[in-house]
């Protein structure tokens, strides 16, 4: 199964496969290049999936394969540190350089540096966020593009299910790497990695798919 949806994704070494022990209903993909991939889904997701549904779910992370997606968001995440450093470290000794020479201290540039990196470090990921839930909208097309559209969208409606009751796993740190991260509202919404599942199952009912593969 992985190796035809991996063909149909353009993505001609088949990734590595791995089943983690988790109750949880996800997967995630990883690797440095489409050629050195792993794709890896819960015992969970095995369990609690049809055929048809994991399929959904196969070709949303082979879609992140083929993007480069996981390159992309580590190379993202480390020039948005690197912007955050160097321009909360150059506001800070702009702002008490004079005052600081004449008293002979640092202490102010020391806090507004803290002050700048927490105040830019959360526009940092605003910005990560949103391009995050963009991946995640072009890897459910994909997903519907080679597993078919009623596949990843039974796929969606499933985690959807799991994440209404009160029963499912809390999620972990490596959620943004998944196929689905909890809801979030307000403020939080905006550094959320993850659409809501409606939106994200609203979307592929809507959008015109140009390109299906069927196994």
């Amino acid at each position: 199964l992985s190796e035809l949806l991996s063909k149909a994704a353009g993505v001609h070494k088949m990734p590595e496969g791995g089943i983690y022990d988790s109750p949880e209903l996800n997967a995630f993909a990883t690797g440095p290049t489409k050629s050195r991939a792993l794709v890896a889904v819960s015992s969970g997701l095995l369990t609690r999936m049809n055929h048809e549904e994991v399929e959904g779910v196969l070709g949303h992370e082979l879609t992140h394969v083929a993007n480069g997606d996981m390159v992309t968001m580590t190379l993202l995440q480390g020039v948005i540190n690197a912007f955050v450093i160097f321009f909360s470290r150059l506001i800070a000794s702009a702002i008490s350089g004079s005052r600081d020479n004449r008293r002979g201290g640092g202490g102010l540039e020391f806090l507004l540096v803290i002050v700048l990196q927490i105040a830019f470090g959360l526009l940092g990921q605003i910005a990560i966020g949103f391009f995050s839930r963009g991946r995640e909208f072009r890897a459910d097309k994909g997903g519907a593009m080679y597993a078919g559209r009623e596949k990843m969208i039974s796929a969606l409606q499933a985690l959807e299910r799991r994440f209404q009751s009160p029963q499912h796993p809390v999620e972990d740190k490596f959620a943004s790497f998944k196929i689905s991260s909890q809801k979030a509202g307000g403020f939080m919404a905006l550094l959320s990695t993850h659409p809501p599942l409606t939106d994200r199952i609203e979307r592929l009912r809507n959008t015109p798919i140009s390109r299906q593969f069927n196994t």
